[in-house]
């Protein structure tokens, strides 16, 4: 059986009663961390306004079955989609799976909800499909190998998220396993999502990883209605994997699969900023209160990274130094430090330190580097520091940032970051979105539960 079909069958056959239940619960979890950015980022993203008005001048924007997060006005669901997934991943504080690099919540949830108000699913049929959907997009991802996926230029989440988006949203519209199949010869048709953004700070990664959702969700009802699509699509020789990569190691799309279930690989992000910035600033944040500095004493800031942080948010380090947009923040390992050691601590409303004169002159004496010792790990997303401050030198080393399954939030702090977003906005009708999405799993219909 090819990798394509393997992945295809386990979409739609496994059974919601036979995944583990702390794997559906991981999965509301991770709902409810997403929901939280996509709630702010509705009201408050410098994107959210175009990508609405597009929706609304092409037509796409009419009213439809299907909930937006931070709305109260209710869509079409492939906008429905489109929305959640722009929404969710604008803030970059939105979760990751290290093995991958990539963010599964945006585009898996965003298809999957869309659907299963399209289909009147419950809510134990919608954790199910998110799961599902998890599992493909995270193993596609680790085949791809993200340091190769990344040389040859792609964003890992808008493209493996596009088929983890389709195998949800496939299950939820009761694909069989080939029509799954063509699902996701669709999907390989689809995916797309490049790293251009970094290069001036465009909107493109929030987009895309939006255009993800929608995507998976039209090849699963393209094959719901009898569309009948590539085969091999992920295998094949002009498949996804061949045609992504450089490194694909093929076998980790379907080692373990329905035994070792990679959702709960997934971390929260404790910072609203790409994953390769966070476990230096846990360590700046614990070498800070370790040593009390005062700002003017730091003369330097030293930071190792893997090759895939320096990719993203090292280089070229005089741009990285002198962030003035958000998204440049978010991939400016300088700009986050400086934050962590002006504010003791990154929020998303420490963005106002953009273009600020103290955290430039800080950022600009925060140097990052290539630290081969954090090469062949168990994940990439390690740090180094060195702090030269108060005329010490301080050496310390991060294996793993916080927020990672080993240090898995619980129910409270998932509810705290829930809050501390969406206090500052309008959460679309009004909702106590808390108590909605925690009463989910017993919904016998999840659009009746959210209307």
């Amino acid at each position: 059986m090819t990798i394509t079909q393997t992945l295809a069958n386990f979409s739609v056959v496994t059974a919601t009663d036979a995944i583990p239940e702390q794997v559906t619960a991981r999965a509301l979890s991770l709902m409810t961390d997403l929901a939280g950015s996509a709630i702010r980022a509705a009201s408050d993203s410098d994107s959210s306004p175009s990508i609405l008005a597009t929706l609304d001048r092409l037509g796409l924007g009419g009213k439809g079955p299907c909930t937006v997060l931070g709305l109260s006005r209710r869509f079409g669901a492939g906008a429905a989609a489109l929305l959640n997934g722009a929404f969710g991943h604008s803030l970059d504080f939105d979760d990751t799976h290290s093995d991958s690099s990539l963010h599964p919540s945006a585009p898996v949830v965003s298809a999957a909800l869309a659907a299963a108000e399209l289909t009147e699913a419950s809510g134990e049929d919608l954790l199910g499909a998110i799961v599902v959907g998890f599992e493909v997009c995270c193993r596609i991802g680790m085949a791809l190998d993200p340091t190769a996926h990344y040389a040859r230029g792609f964003h890992p989440t808008a493209t493996a998220g596009t088929f983890g988006a389709a195998a949800a949203a496939g299950r939820l519209l009761g694909l069989t396993g080939e029509q799954m199949v063509s699902a996701f010869g669709v999907a390989a048709s689809q995916a797309s999502g490049s790293l251009q953004f970094l290069q001036n700070g465009g909107w493109n990664k929030r987009y895309q990883v939006g255009e993800a959702a929608m995507k998976g969700l039209i090849a699963a009802t393209l094959a719901a209605e009898g569309f009948h699509g590539a085969s091999e699509a992920l295998e094949g020789k002009h498949g996804f994997l061949k045609g992504y990569s450089d490194g694909v190691v093929a076998e980790r799309a379907t080692a373990g699969l329905g035994d070792v279930w990679e959702t709960l690989r997934i971390g929260v992000k404790p910072y609203p900023a790409c994953r390769y910035t966070h476990a230096p600033v846990d360590g700046l944040l614990q070498l800070q209160k370790m040593h009390g500095w005062s700002v003017d004493e730091i003369d330097h800031v030293r930071v190792g990274l893997h090759r895939n942080g320096i990719a993203l948010v090292g280089t070229p380090l005089e741009e990285k130094q002198r962030a003035r947009t958000v998204v440049e923040g978010q991939f400016s390992m300088p700009f986050a430090a400086a934050v962590a050691l002006l504010r003791g601590e990154f929020g998303w409303d420490d963005y106002d330190l953009l273009g600020d004169p103290k955290a430039e002159a800080l950022a600009a004496r925060v140097d990052v580097w290539h630290d081969p010792s954090l090469e062949g790990l168990r994940h990439p997303f390690g740090a180094t520091l060195e702090v030269s401050a108060g005329g010490k030198v301080q050496h310390l080393r991060i294996p793993d940032p916080s927020g990672e399954p080993e240090t898995f939030p619980d129910s409270e702090a998932i509810a705290r970051k829930f809050r501390a977003l969406t206090a500052p906005v309008s959460n679309g009708g009004g909702k106590d979105w808390l108590t909605v999405l925690s009463g989910l799993r017993d919904a016998t219909s999840v659009r009746q539960h959210l209307a």
